[in-house]
Parts: structure tokens; C-alpha cells; sequence
């Protein structure tokens, strides 16, 4: 004798009346939307404090909103951490687990990543740019407070306070339904929208630049490139070596002085090339951790 009837609207009568957990995927657009939220609120809210403040130069009081602008998607991907745990849902399976034997593929892609940068200017220099020198990277390293605070500083922020949520937790929730490059092209452009406040807060790299000029243009241009590369990284060697290669672009960039249009010009050209060697000889598998 049958224990449960179909009725006429398609439900099963009979059956256990808990409620379906919804699928993995629509979670993983509903995390994706809340962390968009919380990464560019937090930033935002942040840097426009920093803006109404006057900026970094002019007060001292805007350093901490401006830092704590930073950690936007580190925030965000905390909490989509915390929600995801609690309901208990798998990790997505395009994310990359952590393992110490890809460290040192890590620490090769951190090469990669400053190579990019120094042959990009060892180039522009020798095609009639700006010339290299030793003076400026050690006036950039004496600005921090010496070598031990330029490379903490360079690796909490933006490294460390981003690639958690650009990467770790943006990225494996836009590949379920897209495809890397496709997922490349997202995140860049979304980076350069977030990067947008800095230009409006005196005292930061992106203020001195100038959003109407061919470096501020460029500097948003390069987010898209730079995306592509610190993906590539991911893909290879997960968070580690994409935080690998995020402080290893911005501690060149800042060591060698780049914001001549023609060395940031070369450094997109060089990082475009380098990316699709890199997608061209990967393919991503479906793994979960």
C-alpha cells in the first residue's frame, strides 16, 4: 500500500514536512550579494569619513577610517564565513584549499608577480622613461619606518585586509556559473569601482595620481590585469599565493616610484601577457577542501 499521494499542485503528501534546505548554488549567489554589500560599505562608509575629515595629510584623525577602509572585504568575507559554517553548507568547489606544499609555488609566484612589475619599468627606463634609482626605495622604506614596517605595511593592507574576500570568497561563488576569464573580467572591474574613494583622499597614492589623468586612468585600467594575475595565483596555490603576489606588485610599485604613464602603461602590457600564459597553461579543476 502506497504511504504517501502525489496531489494535483506537485507536493507529496506524507512526506516529512521540514523544509528543503536550498541548493548550494542559490546560498552561494545570496553570500556573493551580502559580502558585495558589507566589502564596499564598509570601505566606502570608511573613506568618505576619511574625505570629510580632510584627508590623510591635513588630519591625523583620518588615518584610522581610512585603514579601517581597507579591511572592507576581509569583513565581509568573515561573515560569510561565519553564516556559512553555521548552516552548515559545503565549501564551494571552485575554492582552493590551503596546503603547505604549494607555499613554495607560492613564493615563485611572488617572483612572478614583482618581476612584472621591475621589467616593466627596466624597460620603460631604456625605451626614454624615468630612470631607476637605488635613493628612491630607500626613501620609500625610511617613509614606513624602516624594512620591518614597509613589508608589514605592505602585506596587511591590501594583501591581507582583501584577498580573503576578492579571492577566497568572491571568486568560488562567481565560478559556479562563470568562466575563469569571465570571472577575471567581474572582479576587475568591480576592484576599480572599489578603489574609486582613494582618489578623493589627500594623502594616498591614488590622490596623487589624479582620477582625470592618463596615470589615474591607467591605475584603473591595470585593476584588470592585476585581477587576472592574482587569480591565476589563487588558481595555482589558493589564498597564500594570491596574497603572494598582491604584496609583491604593490611593494615594486611602491619601491621603484611607479606613476609615470609609461612605465604603468608597460607594467599592464607585461602583466596581460604574463596572465594569459598562465591561464593558457592551467586548467582549473572542480575541488572541494
Amino acid at each position: 500500500m502506497p504511504t504517501s499521494r502525489t496531489a494535483s499542485h506537485g507536493t507529496t503528501l506524507g512526506a516529512s514536512t521540514h523544509p528543503v534546505a536550498p541548493a548550494p548554488g542559490r546560498n552561494y549567489r545570496a553570500d556573493l550579494t551580502l559580502f558585495m554589500v558589507i566589502a564596499f560599505a564598509v570601505s566606502w562608509l570608511s573613506w568618505g569619513t576619511a574625505i570629510v575629515l580632510g584627508g590623510t595629510e591635513t588630519n591625523e584623525a583620518a588615518n584610522a577610517p581610512y585603514m579601517l577602509g581597507a579591511f572592507g572585504p576581509l569583513i565581509g568575507a568573515f561573515v560569510i564565513r561565519v553564516r556559512r559554517r553555521r548552516r552548515g553548507e559545503p565549501v564551494p568547489e571552485h575554492a582552493v584549499p590551503f596546503r603547505a606544499a604549494l607555499l613554495l609555488k607560492a613564493v615563485l609566484l611572488l617572483v612572478l608577480g614583482s618581476a612584472t612589475v621591475l621589467a616593466a619599468a627596466l624597460l620603460a627606463s631604456r625605451a626614454g622613461g624615468p630612470e631607476l634609482s637605488l635613493d628612491v626605495a630607500k626613501d620609500a622604506v625610511e617613509d614606513f619606518g624602516g624594512p620591518a614596517a614597509f613589508l608589514v605595511g605592505m602585506l596587511v593592507s591590501g594583501p591581507l585586509s582583501e584577498e580573503p574576500g576578492w579571492r577566497g570568497t568572491a571568486y568560488p561563488r562567481l565560478r559556479e556559473k562563470l568562466g575563469t576569464l569571465q570571472v577575471c573580467l567581474v572582479l576587475g572591474v568591480t576592484w576599480a569601482v572599489w578603489h574609486l574613494p582613494l582618489f578623493f583622499i589627500d594623502g594616498t597614492v591614488q590622490h596623487d595620481l589624479g582620477l582625470a589623468t592618463p596615470s589615474g586612468v591607467l591605475f584603473v585600467v591595470s585593476n584588470i590585469p592585476m585581477a587576472m594575475l592574482v587569480t591565476a595565483a589563487y588558481e595555482r596555490a589558493g589564498i597564500a599565493a594570491s596574497i603572494a603576489v598582491h604584496f609583491a606588485v604593490n611593494a615594486t610599485m611602491i619601491l621603484l616610484a611607479v606613476e609615470e604613464p609609461e612605465v604603468q602603461a608597460m607594467i599592464l602590457g607585461i602583466q596581460a601577457l604574463t596572465v594569459t600564459a598562465l591561464l593558457l597553461t592551467h586548467r582549473t579543476g572542480r575541488q572541494r577542501s
